[in-house]
């Protein structure tokens, strides 16, 4: 197999390919990405272990430099100087498409605001891979990369979704993936979901179900990368809360003498969609409201 022949367009410098490589199983690398990284002077690779195990297996012997989120800023200004230099570099993620939800971003946003030619390397990608077969309408959807940590905001993120018709994808953490479907469940209702554990490698796994159905049949230790599809809202589910109903949903969170004012406005505030602001005044209204009208007797 002959390298591919890899000239800079119309300058001196150096051509940064985005490299997609295998999720797991590493005969879905494409016969360029291996050209590729053959030809280069350098790969940035965000784990370096892994890549080394990836050029091992197809004869690569080009060098291998670590670039992570933790190095990023550090290492991106001396990629750009072998970049200007001539240097040509690859850029691949601990897995799949760099650049999607990975440091990858910064050094590609890097290398196009000082004019240096990128070119991607197209191959596997994790949100492709679990959306083709999720049997959910592909036509049009919303990544959201990995969801907030904090309860509060990741419940605020799904409640902006109440009514995306769009099929919505996004990746979790292991340790986080039973937090966050239950907060989907609560927030969004009983929506169909495809759990992708570990794709295309031994125990690649699709859980399938109604969110409720999946939680019960989660294992209680999930293990391996997870990308996560989740249906649309249907023109059924469109919520439409009037403001009438405000008072009896604030109501019924101000019942629950275990959980605070702070706590009980972050949940109005994700569930309705709202400013966390906006969620403090009417729940402070409304106890006030309350109070008086206990203080009166009615």
């Amino acid at each position: 197999m002959e390298a591919e022949e890899i000239i800079p367009c119309g300058t001196d410098a150096g051509i940064l390919y985005v490299v997609a490589t295998p999720l797991g199983n590493l005969d879905d690398i494409t016969y360029r990405a291996v050209e590729v990284l053959s030809a280069v002077d350098m790969i940035a690779a965000e784990n370096v272990s892994r890549t080394r195990t990836l050029c091992g297996r197809y004869n690569i012997r080009t060098k291998v430099v670590s670039y992570r989120r933790e190095n990023q800023e550090t290492r991106t200004p001396r990629l750009l100087e072998n970049l200007v230099s001539g240097k040509n570099i690859a850029l691949v993620s601990d897995a799949g498409t760099p650049g999607i939800s990975d440091p990858g971003g910064y050094l590609v946003h890097a290398a196009a605001g000082a004019q240096i030619v990128v070119r991607p390397v197209p191959g596997p990608c994790a949100v492709i891979g679990a959306l083709s077969v999720s049997a959910m309408p592909a036509e049009k959807f919303v990544f959201l990369g990995f969801l907030p940590n904090k309860a509060a905001r990741r419940r605020k993120v799904l409640a902006s979704l109440k009514n995306e018709e769009r099929t919505v994808v996004f990746f979790e953490a292991p340790h986080r993936l039973r937090p966050a479907l239950s907060d989907l469940k609560d927030t969004l209702g009983d929506r169909r979901v495809v759990v992708a554990r570990e794709m295309t490698k031994i125990f690649e796994e699709f859980i399938r179900g109604p969110v409720s159905s999946v939680l019960e049949f989660l294992p209680s230790g999930v293990k391996g990368e997870l990308t996560i599809v989740v249906e649309g809202c249907r023109s059924d589910q469109r919520s439409m809360v009037a403001p009438e109903d405000v008072s009896e949903k604030v109501d019924k969170l101000l019942m629950d003498r275990d959980i605070s004012l702070r706590e009980v406005a972050e949940r109005f505030s994700a569930e309705n969609d709202i400013t966390y602001r906006r969620a403090y005044k009417i729940c402070l209204e409304r106890k006030k409201f309350l109070e008086q009208t206990v203080e009166n007797g009615d």
